[in-house]
């Protein structure tokens, strides 16, 4: 079961706006949607204030920006949602490291996983 996203989530404005299509939030590939959705879930579950989550994501695009760092809003976002869980001790970098190596080498396959009681 899904729930709409907290408005201040589905509303955010300016470079850390949501990427849409008429109206309806867009993802070009399903790890993308797997990110928002757990960024929503652990905010829902109180793991940190979706500001927080906010502040993180807009400092993450202004430093790609200075950079010059070539990546799309979702790597972005991606980043920003490591750094907290990092941040807030929600998953070690091993862990992180384990799970970003077991998508990389097709261990974990997005298309195959539907065990949807975890």
């Amino acid at each position: 079961m899904t729930s709409s996203p907290d408005p201040q989530i589905a509303n955010m404005e300016g470079t850390e706006a949501l990427p849409r299509k008429n109206g309806e939030l867009t993802f070009e590939a399903l790890w993308e949607g797997r990110v928002f959705g757990m960024a929503v879930a652990l905010n829902d579950q109180g793991a940190y204030p979706w500001r927080e989550f906010r502040d993180q994501l807009v400092a993450e695009i202004k430093a790609a920006d200075v950079s010059g760092t070539p990546t799309s809003y979702y790597e972005r976002f991606l980043a920003s949602f490591e750094k907290l869980v990092l941040a807030k001790g929600l998953l070690t970098a091993a862990d992180l490291d384990a799970r970003t190596a077991e998508y990389a080498s097709g261990a974990r396959d997005d298309e195959d996983d539907h065990d949807h009681d975890h």
